[in-house]
């Protein structure tokens, strides 16, 4: 509601991904005349320059991670993000 109080009437807000036990006061929503936008992350659109610039080592996406699990610690993985103890996780076979 931050962002829908601080946005102009007839202003946009967007967000990227899925909101978990999220509820907006729809009232408030309908009268602040805020149109709220959300969906995926276009990161399709980026994905073949940035694989070939992480094959052709111009950059290194292990700073991304910051915590590294085996594979069969995802469940624990996507807790640590949940919680914020880890921003992004690698999983390793």
């Amino acid at each position: 509601m931050q962002a829908i109080r601080a946005t102009r009437p007839g202003g946009h807000v967007g967000y990227v991904g899925v909101a978990h036990g999220v509820s907006l006061p729809g009232e408030e929503l309908f009268f602040s005349h805020v149109h709220l936008h959300g969906g995926p992350a276009p990161v399709r659109r980026f994905l073949p320059e940035l694989i070939d610039l992480i094959w052709n080592r111009t950059i290194d996406p292990g700073r991304v991670f910051d915590l590294e699990l085996p594979l069969e610690r995802a469940p624990e993985a996507y807790t640590a993000m949940d919680e914020r103890r880890a921003i992004k996780v690698l999983l390793r076979p």
